[in-house]
């Protein structure tokens, strides 16, 4: 009897093992199939993930509304507290996305039509300057003329085409291209904001239900702070690159520079990325001012944006974020490096808060396991 269990085990071993196989094969075999279903399914849920993305960046100025309105004296007004403040937000938003529709956006891609139309002459123009130095001018001293011949190969009508970045746009908000995409996706975030305790008790219930009260308890803690690091990075990485961007803009107007507000827009975005969107955003904008207005200009908007850079660094980006991240600058430019190597622009802005969280994980982990240790 023995005898043949062992027989019959050994076959539905080898049975499993060879579905097994097969499985595998048919699945790597129709893996574009596969991918494409999966591609079909994101697509339809797209609107889902950027309502419940958009509720994610309200939810705290939705909250402090809610609270003011909450504090008013009308029962009405206390009554209606989370409706208003929902409506508050999206009155808001609404008024600053038709601001900058309505100044800011055609302004600055008139400047990109325009710096692509120059570009040859303002090319030209640098040349003939390079030229007409005298001979003992530092800047022939290292070769400045060979270094613009390089920047010329550089195709910044390519990164700067209308097309392309119509291109870029579309890929960001291809969740936008219809209105009924646009509509569910408001209509989400909405539904996100108002019933959130419901949603967040749901989940709760799920946990517990599913977890030992030890796991569950870690799953809330984890969470919370989780939640905390993505918000308060994201949130305030955004009034950051704002700040920085409105001041640079102000500074490069002052200096005389041409496309100072795009300039300060590139140098405000750039600046989402830790470290190295700095460099990144100075380059582009230090070079476009060489042919724009000179190599002499170009130093004193380095100069400028440098300084104010490191007063974003040490003053105002330590105000609006705070210790919370506690994350070393060599551990941000590896993760900035490494994310961003697989997953592009998107990966660089997350990179920090996704470092932070695994390496919050790691000291966890070795807190628990020391503690072990210590308890042998």
């Amino acid at each position: 009897m023995d005898k043949n269990k062992r027989v019959w085990t050994k076959w539905l071993y080898w049975f499993t093992f060879a579905v097994a196989v097969i499985a595998v094969y048919k699945t790597l075999d129709s893996f574009t199939e596969i991918a494409n279903w999966f591609e079909k399914l994101f697509s339809i849920l797209m609107p889902f993930i950027m309502g419940v993305f958009i509720a994610y960046i309200l939810y705290i100025p939705c909250k402090k509304i809610e609270r003011f309105y909450g504090r008013r004296k009308s029962k009405i007004i206390k009554k209606k507290a989370r409706g208003l403040s929902i409506f508050t937000v999206y009155l808001i938003a609404i008024i600053v996305i038709s601001l900058l529709f309505r100044f800011v956006i055609p302004n600055v891609t008139q400047s990109i039509i325009d710096l692509i139309n120059n570009l040859p002459g303002y090319y030209e123009n640098t040349i003939n300057q390079l030229k007409n130095m005298p001979e003992d001018s530092i800047w022939n001293k290292i070769d400045a003329i060979g270094i613009i011949e390089n920047i010329k190969n550089i195709d910044l009508s390519g990164f700067l085409n209308i097309t392309n970045i119509a291109e870029y746009a579309k890929g960001v908000i291809g969740v936008a291209t219809g209105i009924f995409d646009v509509f569910v996706t408001i209509i989400i975030s909405i539904y996100v904001l108002s019933e959130r305790n419901r949603i967040l008790n749901f989940a709760k219930k799920v946990c517990k239900a599913l977890f030992k009260e030890k796991t569950y308890d870690n799953i809330g803690m984890y969470f919370t702070r989780t939640n905390e690091v993505f918000f308060k990075f994201l949130s305030g990485q955004i009034i950051d690159a704002i700040i920085i961007g409105i001041l640079t803009s102000i500074a490069m107007s002052i200096l005389g520079v041409k496309y100072a507000v795009l300039l300060g827009i590139l140098i405000g975005i750039s600046n989402l990325i830790p470290y190295l969107g700095a460099i990144i955003g100075v380059t582009i904008s230090v070079i476009i001012t060489i042919f724009t207005g000179g190599v002499t200009q170009a130093i004193w908007l380095a100069i400028i944006v440098i300084i104010l850079q490191q007063i974003d660094a040490n003053i105002i980006n330590p105000k609006i974020l705070g210790d919370s991240l506690e994350i070393s600058p060599i551990l941000v430019i590896f993760s900035v490096t490494l994310i961003g190597a697989y997953f592009g622009i998107l990966g660089m802005f997350l990179a920090v808060p996704i470092a932070t969280i695994i390496k919050l994980f790691i000291e966890d982990y070795i807190d628990y396991k020391t503690k072990l240790r210590e308890k042998e």
